[in-house]
């Protein structure tokens, strides 16, 4: 029944995007997920279509020095009527996703880099949000009652060129630099996707609890929008909605699981999305299977950037991911050779809470604003 209520929301035109959000992220009843696409197993849907990807693009060596598989063995998939969207299942080696959980929970959250808790923390407050909280969710993990730990409040890190949530732009003068790392598999995975020359310069890192959301909306406030979007996804897995060029059009589901990159180039770059809902772990199994695997990085390049976590660190990774998901999107700001203008003017679609890029009643109805009143700054949808 549910299914086929899914099914008729995405075949009504006018609305379509908001009804399908809603019925994705309603908890009583639960969702049936029988429409979301499942990139992970045999896909048998009309608007999916294997896209081969040219293994010559990225060498082997260049692909296990970022901790992915050789180009040839990846699976990416496009759809129909999303000319430029590729999805690719998974494309990391066994054990490298533990590098990049570790570097979005301790190493990019760090100063100078931006986060939502700078809003209305000192900077102090906010240095080393990793170390604060180790003890209390090691406490919390034997069953102690504890209070939410830095960690726990983290909703979003920026990084490079830091996004103005005011203005919705960016700006010359609020840079630092972008990883080495990130930038590193950044380009990588857009030159296996044809995109060469791709610079990252701009990360937004959103951290998912078990009841977060993030909102419809366009990422249109980059100077340059002939250059992809890359999305990473560790932990646990959401149902992503991939719509069209307007708020109305209807939207296709599709689940993102640890590991997945998405590639959003072409006329599928300025579509609307949304995610919203995590979708709850199976029973007796907290944490996805490939975060399972053993660390391989004793036979990586010498040269790899992929570096072992220790198990203290990724026992508290692993703690985190449990019951949220991270993602990593990052952007190209900036064509070649052009600059940022002398005024800057406000980009009208990127979602903008006033603490956050989470806000799923952007542009709904009133009770859906006082429904938003109960949450906390975020702008996510949190526990009361």
């Amino acid at each position: 029944m549910m299914a086929k209520m899914a099914a008729s929301v995405l075949e009504h035109g006018e609305d379509a995007f908001r009804k399908l959000f809603k019925f994705y992220k309603r908890r009583n009843p639960p969702p049936d997920f029988g429409d979301v696409i499942d990139f992970s197993k045999n896909v048998k849907n009309d608007m999916v279509f294997s896209v081969e990807l040219n293994p010559s693009a990225l060498s082997e060596a260049d692909a296990i020095r970022t901790g992915l598989r050789p180009v040839k063995d990846w699976r990416a998939f496009g759809l129909k009527g999303h000319s430029g969207f590729i999805f690719i299942s998974n494309p990391f080696l066994p054990g490298s996703q533990q590098h990049w959980v570790r570097q979005c929970l301790k190493t990019y959250p760090q100063k100078p880099n931006v986060c939502n808790l700078d809003m209305h923390m000192s900077p102090s407050e906010t240095e080393d949000i990793w170390n604060k909280s180790a003890d209390t969710l090691r406490k919390k993990n034997q069953g102690k009652r504890e209070p939410k730990t830095l960690l726990e409040k983290l909703r979003w890190v920026t990084l490079g060129y830091h996004y103005d949530w005011n203005s919705k732009t960016y700006s010359a003068d609020h840079y630092t630099q972008f990883p080495p790392d990130l930038h590193s598999l950044s380009r990588e995975v857009a030159g296996a996707c044809g995109f060469h020359g791709f610079a990252a310069e701009a990360g937004i890192l959103n951290y998912y609890r078990a009841d977060s959301s993030l909102g419809i909306h366009v990422d249109e406030s980059e100077l340059d929008h002939s250059r992809p979007l890359l999305s990473f996804s560790f932990g646990q897995a959401a149902v992503f909605l991939l719509g069209g060029t307007r708020r109305e059009d209807p939207a296709t589901p599709m689940f993102m699981r640890s590991g997945d990159i998405m590639v959003m180039s072409g006329s599928s770059r300025l579509l609307y999305h949304a995610v919203p809902c995590i979708v709850p772990a199976p029973a007796g199994q907290p944490l996805p299977t490939c975060l399972l695997d053993t660390q391989q990085t004793a036979g990586l390049h010498t040269n790899s950037i992929v570096q072992e976590v220790p198990s203290d660190d990724w026992e508290l990774c692993s703690m985190y991911l449990q019951t949220s998901r991270v993602n990593m999107t990052v952007r190209q700001v900036l064509g070649d050779g052009q600059t940022f203008p002398t005024e800057t003017t406000s980009i009208r679609s990127e979602v903008s809470p006033k603490d956050g890029y989470h806000d799923e009643t952007h542009g709904q109805e009133e009770e859906d604003l006082k429904a938003k009143r109960k949450r906390n700054d975020s702008g996510y949808d949190l526990d009361s």
